[in-house]
């Protein structure tokens, strides 16, 4: 179950937008190079990407993360994060359906 309200919140920063802006479509945003996209983006390719300090790029995927629009897949040493469709679709129909 999704805590709404954690989504809210999640969205209310613009970074956290954009950060999902990227990736829904990563092939844009990020040259595929050493890693294959299939998995997600590497969180370092997201920093990068940013020009913000780690620590504030890892705080603002952990909520994206704990509000369940993002997932996060271990493969290695490497970090791979997705957008999580079924929760976006899922509130973006309550949305329509309520407001």
């Amino acid at each position: 179950m999704t805590d709404e309200d954690l989504i809210y919140k999640a969205l209310a920063n613009p970074f956290r937008r954009e950060i999902l802006r990227w990736l829904k479509t990563p092939k844009k945003y990020f040259v595929q190079g050493c890693f294959d996209l299939g998995y997600g983006v590497p969180s370092n390719a997201i920093h990068a990407r940013s020009g913000l300090s780690q620590s504030t790029v890892s705080a603002h995927v952990a909520a994206l993360i704990e509000a369940g629009l993002v997932v996060s897949t271990r493969v290695g040493q490497w970090m791979f994060l997705s957008r999580n469709e079924d929760v976006i679709r899922a509130f973006a129909a309550q949305i329509r359906l309520h407001l």
